[in-house]
């Protein structure tokens, strides 16, 4: 025997298969985060010296942060995550304690839903502004970077344009100048060029 439903009914019953339907359409909202194995940020210190400048490289590797719901992105960076320690070996005691410490926090805004609707082997510029807390200074820096969809738990964050940070700025970070003083830097140059090769993973 069979029955027959309401027009009521059937306006609910489409009502909600309509509604299913949008929400099996939607793409899958991502979660992302840095993968820390693939990104780093790599600078080069010119050392002044009596016979001239001489450039040095150096990394910072293993960059770690999640982009929250509302697109915030918090990136600590700390003196073990560079390769610092490697070419200085033991630490003097007194500055042991500072390693884990964040010599500088990143902060910036970039909508999830802008890095969900790129498609894989497309990509975008975007200029974002960073805040840069370092050591209690705040600061903003306008940073363009180059977002690369390679697959679809995975995206490619780098520089889109030449950076330099100037270096008056790094010797007037008191951990940073000691930092460099240890290295042997007793003056660098005005700008210390920087390059971003990251990762972003589907969390």
């Amino acid at each position: 025997m069979f029955t027959h439903a309401s027009p009521s009914g059937r306006w609910i019953a489409f009502a909600a298969s309509l509604a299913l339907f949008t929400l099996l359409s939607l793409p899958a909202q991502a979660a992302w985060q840095l993968e820390p194995e693939r990104s780093t940020v790599e600078a080069t210190v010119v050392e002044i010296t009596p016979s001239g400048p001489v450039p040095h490289q150096h990394r910072v590797r293993a960059l770690a942060g999640n982009i929250s719901e509302d697109g915030t992105l918090r990136l600590p960076l700390r003196l073990n995550q560079t390769d610092v320690l490697d070419r200085l070996g033991s630490m003097p005691i007194w500055l042991k304690g500072v390693t884990e410490t964040p010599l500088a926090t990143l902060v910036t805004k970039l909508p999830p839903a802008r890095l969900n609707a790129l498609a894989v082997g497309e990509s975008f510029t975007d200029t974002l502004l960073f805040t840069v807390d370092a050591e209690g200074v705040d600061r903003e820096e306008p940073l363009a970077l180059r977002f690369t969809r390679e697959s679809d738990s995975r995206i490619r964050v780098a520089t889109a344009e030449r950076v330099a940070v100037d270096g008056r700025e790094l010797m007037a970070n008191p951990t940073l100048r000691t930092v460099l003083l240890l290295l042997g830097y007793e003056q660098i140059g005005d700008e210390v060029p920087m390059s971003l090769d990251a990762t972003l993973i589907d969390r």
